[in-house]
């Protein structure tokens, strides 16, 4: 297990933007340049509910660094579960972490993921590096198509592992834009694809959260019979309403995060 969580998100930085690299190109547009104000809101992390890979044992690496539970989240026609954990620094990002629910999968599904999660090491679970480790484990392309017919989370982490799906900017500490239109816009003038299911912005100022993202960007992805680029990992952007105590609302809206989901999609 890190030690040291910041260094635990340099090194998620890092390898996100490995297989992203349109969120460095955003993170320097969106920021200013007398100061560092892009500030990561929170990182979400997938996974499957066996018991070797599952939420809980994601969540082990933020709860030996100082994190606590959150709120939980039930995603019914994505067949997913998730929590999220936060830091009482609240300068540290929050880590929303989903695992999709085998049994409400098709046998077909449930056997090529177990398989898969198979060829993991037992000690690489616990190991420093497990929650940027990537995959595992070989795949071929008929297999990745049958998942992503059913599931494309499945299908997304067949072949990506264990990686920030996004890092997402808090758009309450940028200095150079109020709203998350004007961010949206900046965005699209600079010729960057937005996620657009649910619509460009998803979540209102009612349910204290708004959210938007990037589609995914693209990169090879080596299967055993070959090489194909997969969509890889997106950008988010978030702006946080004051609740009653003024204080910024810190949860998630599940509807919306079932839109930006879907960010990751085939195209």
């Amino acid at each position: 297990m890190h030690t040291d969580v910041k260094e635990l998100f340099n090194q998620l930085w890092a390898n996100y933007l490995e297989v992203t690299p349109s969120a460095k190109k955003i993170h320097a547009i969106l920021g200013s340049s007398q100061q560092d104000d892009v500030i990561n809101d929170h990182i979400a992390l997938r996974t499957f509910n066996i018991e070797k890979v599952g939420l809980e044992k994601l969540a082990a690496h933020l709860l030996a660094l100082g994190y606590t539970e959150g709120g939980e989240y039930h995603f019914e026609a994505k067949k997913l579960y998730a929590k999220h954990f936060e830091h009482q620094d609240s300068t540290l990002p929050k880590v929303f972490i989903s695992e999709l629910l085998l049994e409400k999968c098709s046998p077909e599904l449930q056997s090529i993921v177990r398989k898969l999660v198979d060829q993991i090491p037992e000690d690489a679970v616990t190991a420093d590096n497990f929650l940027y480790s990537g995959r595992h484990w070989s795949i071929d392309q008929a297999s990745y198509e049958t998942l992503l017919a059913e599931s494309e989370y499945a299908a997304w982490m067949s072949v990506w592992g264990y990686r920030a799906n996004h890092f997402t900017v808090s758009v309450n500490a940028l200095n150079n834009y109020e709203t998350l239109e004007s961010v949206n816009q900046a965005l699209k003038d600079a010729g960057f694809p937005l996620n657009t299911s649910g619509g460009e912005i998803k979540g209102t100022p009612e349910v204290l959260l708004e959210q938007s993202s990037t589609l995914a960007d693209e990169a090879p992805v080596t299967f055993t019979d070959g090489t194909r680029n997969i969509p890889s990992c997106f950008y988010e952007f978030a702006r946080r309403y004051p609740m009653a105590n003024g204080q910024l609302y810190g949860g998630f809206v599940a509807a919306s995060a079932d839109k930006i989901f879907e960010s990751t999609n085939v195209r």
